[in-house]
C-alpha cells in the first residue's frame, strides 16, 4: 500500500529542493502517461541530477545525468503549466513523484534505492 502526498503549490519549488538534495545521483525510471498518445518511457535507470519549480515560467524541471562520464549531459525533461505535484512512498521501495500538467499528461519518476540497483544490475 502506498502513503501518498499532495504537494500544495506554495510549497513546491522548497519541496523541488528538498527532493534534489535527498536523491541526488540515485537512478530514476522517467514515465510519461499520455491520455492520447499512451504511455512512454522517458529516462530508464539514469542518475537523477535535480528536479526544480519555476514559478515565473510555470515550469517543472527534471533533470537526469550530467555528473560523470559515462553520463555526461544532462537530460531536462520539462513539464509546463503543472496541476498537481504528489509523491508516493510505496512499501520497502524509493518514492514515486507524479506531476501532472493542465492537458492531463502525467510524469512518473520511479527513485531506486543504491542497493536496489546493485541487485538489479548483478542479477541480469
Amino acid at each position: 500500500m502506498a502513503d501518498t502526498m499532495t504537494i500544495d503549490r506554495t510549497g513546491w519549488k522548497g519541496f523541488f529542493d528538498t527532493l534534489s538534495e535527498d536523491h541526488h545521483g540515485e537512478m530514476i525510471t522517467m514515465e510519461v502517461l499520455d491520455p492520447s498518445l499512451g504511455d512512454q518511457i522517458e529516462a530508464e535507470r539514469l542518475p537523477f541530477n535535480y528536479a526544480s519549480y519555476d514559478p515565473k515560467d510555470d515550469v517543472v524541471i527534471i533533470g537526469v545525468g550530467g555528473d560523470t562520464p559515462r553520463f555526461p549531459v544532462i537530460l531536462r525533461h520539462m513539464i509546463w503549466h503543472p496541476s498537481e505535484v504528489d509523491i508516493a512512498q510505496l512499501q520497502a521501495t524509493e518514492p514515486v513523484l507524479r506531476v501532472v500538467d493542465n492537458d492531463g499528461q502525467a510524469t512518473l519518476t520511479h527513485f531506486y534505492r543504491q542497493d536496489q540497483t546493485a541487485q538489479s544490475t548483478s542479477s541480469g
